[in-house]
């Protein structure tokens, strides 16, 4: 929750006193500029605080109302974002301060190993936890790199590396490939840290290299192929390409 707070109050001060601008400058986003990725984490804030609270059916319907037939995920945000840009920067930017803080109100009334509804599937409420800090991370480096303001990576990168090597099998799901056989992860973090996560048994594949690199290719804002990072095993090519920390 520390964490998260912090993750949060970073992106707050690089859009605070945002010029028209800048909340208009292209992110890498394609199609997004800095406000509408802003809406974005405002939007799904809003759900992820109803899901904390046991309201994330109702939420759902509120927020996808009127968005008709969608083919998945990214089809439902876009369109989310679209119909609701309107309202302009300074609503934007009041309404995602508003999730923010409710989402994190929200996850300190629960049990950390509570089960809660989510996009993805049912998971603890600290996992859904640790997704909003992995998809405030990777807004955060969208809007810093519209803004020309590049953040140093923080040890907060932990949570985002944990989170992608612990949910390759849904990545794979999503994909619609079977899943790979037990698969670790050896980084160094932002400080020289060694950070590791290693299956129960042997492991088949395993991925090495700068924990800020794998953050990024699971945020998919960097090709695998552009990196430096080592993949040793029969799934490495399929881990490094299908590996992600979002729904």
């Amino acid at each position: 929750m520390r964490d998260l707070a912090a993750q949060q109050r970073e992106l707050a001060d690089l859009v605070t006193g945002l010029g028209a601008d800048g909340w208009e400058r292209p992110t890498p986003c394609p199609g997004w500029a800095v406000a509408d990725v802003v809406l974005h984490l405002a939007q799904t804030d809003e759900l992820a605080a109803a899901s904390a609270s046991g309201r994330f059916p109702e939420e759902l319907a509120r927020l996808t109302a009127g968005l008709g037939a969608v083919r998945d995920v990214d089809e439902a945000a876009g369109r989310m974002v679209a119909r609701d840009r309107a309202a302009g920067p300074a609503a934007i930017h009041d309404r995602w301060r508003r999730a923010a803080g409710a989402l994190r109100a929200a996850l300190r009334g629960r049990d950390p190993a509570a089960r809660v509804r989510w996009v993805a599937g049912v998971l603890t409420a600290r996992t859904l936890a640790t997704t909003r800090l992995a998809e405030t991370w990777i807004h955060t480096c969208d809007v810093a790199e519209a803004l020309g303001r590049p953040l140093a990576p923080s040890r907060r990168l932990h949570h985002v590396a944990r989170l992608a090597w612990r949910t390759i099998p849904y990545a794979f799901a999503r994909a619609g490939r079977r899943p790979p056989g037990p698969v670790a992860f050896e980084l160094t973090g932002p400080g020289g840290e060694r950070w590791a996560w290693h299956p129960d048994g042997p492991a088949r594949t395993t991925i090495r290299g700068d924990a800020f690199e794998l953050c990024r290719v699971a945020a998919r804002r960097v090709d695998p192929a552009r990196t430096a990072l080592v993949g040793e095993g029969p799934d490495a090519a399929a881990v490094l390409e299908l590996v992600r920390t979002y729904a």
